[in-house]
């Protein structure tokens, strides 16, 4: 297969901006009860107006912009998210709909949590090489805050909104090396349509054991890639590691067992809380829009959680400066 690099990025979140004080006047907690375990301090909220497709369209017309493409070379829509407006149609159709693309491409949604926009980048480059299409459109967008008890206070305090999108490129001269995994679990959970609990419950200690091993694991398993010269892959070929931003202390937990440059690894977990699938995209283009990624680099993506789902990739990124 030929590789994948992002040439453009979008962002998107709410206006309704809620910190960790606010949060307190709802449930009993504090904001150093909470940024002390998590690193959290605020996130944002959707309000009126606002939606998990909204927010799709919104940054995937900034992507598409930014891209300078012609909408018809867009060759699939691949939007990872739990939290769609609707069971159907996907956001991937609304996302269609109003960025007027066209009809015969593939266009679909894909669950896989926090993990999601991996499995997304994946699904898009296999439908890219399948069906001979040069450009795809992967998405990766929430709206959590509509799933969420706020009388639980272990699960209330993590969560926000919003996402990122971007646009890729199959090329010859792009990387993507990607694995992908799950081991199956209910530790975190969430009733479907139809069902009569539809909010999020979690098992915090399970998860944090899970993720501070998949987190290195799929590192691992990233690095024993090889290069065109033979050699395998190092720390020192990677630009940046955006890991999902789910806890500050899963990223420095395992920063510290890999005795890694803590630079690398960037974290925006205080403003924006956990965003599932929206979280690695959403790093994307904060990192871009702040200068900090150069063209022609290459980043490892890192996503773990619900299912409980693992994904990563070293993929190559070339996005003009903003």
């Amino acid at each position: 297969m030929k590789g994948l690099q992002i040439i453009s990025v979008g962002a998107a979140h709410p206006s309704k901006v809620v910190t960790n004080d606010d949060l307190s006047k709802i449930v009993e907690t504090s904001d150093e009860w909470i940024s002390s375990r998590t690193g959290i301090h605020s996130r944002f909220f959707c309000g009126d107006g606002e939606s998990c497709v909204s927010m799709a369209i919104e940054s995937s017309k900034a992507a598409l912009e930014r891209s300078g493409l012609e909408k018809e070379k867009i060759g699939c829509v691949i939007v990872a998210t739990i939290s769609g407006d609707y069971a159907t149609p996907s956001v991937a159709c609304m996302v269609q709909r109003a960025l007027a693309l066209r009809e015969d491409i593939p266009v679909l949604d894909v669950n896989a949590a926090c993990s999601g926009f991996i499995y997304a980048l994946s699904v898009c480059q296999g439908l890219l090489e399948a069906n001979g299409e040069k450009y795809g459109l992967v998405v990766g967008m929430e709206q959590l805050s509509r799933l969420l008890n706020m009388e639980d206070r272990s699960t209330c305090v993590l969560f926000g909104d919003g996402g990122g999108s971007v646009i890729v490129e199959q090329s010859e001269n792009a990387v993507f090396k990607s694995v992908l995994g799950a081991k199956g679990g209910e530790e975190i959970l969430c009733g479907g349509a139809g069902t009569k609990d539809q909010t999020i419950k979690m098992d915090g200690g399970a998860v944090f054991k899970f993720a501070v091993t998949a987190l290195p694991y799929c590192m691992k398993k990233l690095f024993s890639f090889e290069k065109e010269d033979g050699k395998n892959y190092s720390i020192d070929d990677i630009s940046q590691v955006i890991c999902h931003q789910a806890n500050s202390r899963i990223i420095d937990h395992c920063v510290k067992k890999l005795k890694a440059n803590p630079d690398k690894f960037y974290k925006n977990m205080d403003h924006f809380g956990n965003t599932s699938a929206g979280s690695i995209p959403l790093a994307i283009e904060e990192l871009w829009r702040m200068g900090r990624l150069d063209e022609n680099c290459k980043l490892m993506l890192i996503g773990f959680g619900s299912g409980l789902t693992w994904g990563g990739c070293i993929i190559s990124f070339n996005a003009k400066r903003p």
